[in-house]
């Protein structure tokens, strides 16, 4: 298992309530353990990425509200006054260590609705590249009762693959899934590796999380086929006590769910067999050699446009006698796409008034035809 944490280029970690908050405050001391670690792990060259809870149960306790009881109004005005104190706390915690925390909030429809994804990935992406930790919630002062996630383990495994995360870490108040409730069953075992969550273990699954938190065994398992779907491994480990990840390397004590391709691999089979395409871009020889070579294609290869597309849509790519010999996702629409084909990259901010990607498909957004079959 710590195989793949160490082997993990980009990890998401994932932090629940039960965990933060001690007594309707932040617990700064188990914070200042964890990112001791989320130095460590930065230091060995791993990106890290935080979903955190905790906004709701900080702002109630502040409010003096009761969490059972709380409307929908009710829970949105507590998170709007928690996060100030909960991005906060992690800032500081960070920032003692020599890191930078950037703060993003997310809805269910920023990772469902297209044009939304592109860019909160491309935020995320800019803030890796720009060596911070990005330190994610759910937007719960914005997020209706039909809409929202409630739990932020199934919004953790979106990012994981939103970001083509190797590794996603649910810290929790259990150390992984067992064959039943082990408060309650003696007999129950820890399952240390799960390959494939199937209807016999979300029949294992259920009830609800603690009090302070709002997923439970059932989410967590949504969680893990988001992620494995994805590519990325995930581990359900308990995240109680100081250091929790340097105590799972030192006990393994945990269950992984081993994802059966990597984040690359999955990406593409979702570009080569789930998307609908949305027009055609046609190139050059040149350009179809190029990609071939596994090169990316730049608009100087594209020879015309068809279709009617936006950016991050899929898109078929023909050669020269067209015949599709790929598809992917183009980084621009119809319009900006027509106006810069056949152009070399260096043109592209004077063509379209803004400094697009020099790329019109990115090598890894793309799939060959012989990789999809």
């Amino acid at each position: 298992m710590q195989n793949e944490i160490n082997a993990a280029k980009r990890v998401v970690i994932k932090v629940g309530s039960s965990l933060l908050i001690r007594d309707g405050a932040l617990d700064k001391q188990w914070l200042t353990g964890l990112a001791e670690e989320i130095k460590t792990a930065s230091a060995r060259g791993q990106q890290i990425m935080v979903v955190t809870s905790g906004a709701v149960a900080l702002g109630s306790a502040g409010a003096g509200l009761d969490r059972q009881t709380m409307t929908l109004e009710q829970s949105q005005a507590a998170a709007a006054i928690g996060q100030i104190a909960l991005t906060q706390g992690w800032q500081d915690c960070l920032a003692d260590k020599g890191l930078k925390a950037a703060q993003i909030l997310l809805t269910l429809g920023d990772t469902e609705q297209r044009r939304r994804y592109l860019n909160a990935r491309r935020t995320l992406q800019a803030l890796l590249d720009m060596g911070t930790v990005p330190v994610i919630n759910e937007n719960d002062t914005v997020a209706t009762q039909e809409l929202r996630y409630g739990d932020n383990d199934r919004l953790a495994a979106r990012v994981a693959g939103m970001m083509s995360a190797d590794c996603l870490i649910l810290l929790s108040d259990v150390d992984g899934f067992y064959t039943a409730a082990p408060e309650t069953d003696e007999n129950a075992d820890l399952i240390r590796e799960v390959t494939d969550v199937n209807d016999d273990l979300l029949a294992m699954a259920g009830g609800a999380g603690s009090v302070v938190g709002s997923g439970g065994m059932v989410t967590k398992l949504q969680a893990a086929q988001i992620a494995m779907q994805a590519g990325c491994h995930m581990i359900l480990t308990d995240g109680r006590g100081p250091h929790p990840l340097s105590r799972l390397h030192e006990t393994g004590r945990a269950t992984l769910f081993r994802a059966t391709q990597n984040p690359l691999a999955a990406r593409k089979n979702w570009i080569a067999g789930t998307l609908q395409t949305a027009g055609q871009l046609y190139i050059d020889a040149g350009a179809a050699a190029a990609l071939r070579d596994g090169k990316s294609l730049l608009p100087i290869g594209v020879t015309n446009v068809s279709g009617n597309f936006e950016r991050g849509d899929c898109v078929q790519i023909m050669d020269c006698d067209g015949s599709e010999i790929a598809r992917g996702l183009t980084a621009y629409a119809t319009g900006d796409a027509t106006r810069i084909i056949g152009r070399a990259s260096k043109e592209i901010i004077d063509l379209l008034g803004f400094d697009g990607r020099r790329e019109i498909v990115h090598r890894d957004d793309l799939v060959m035809n012989q990789e999809g079959e």
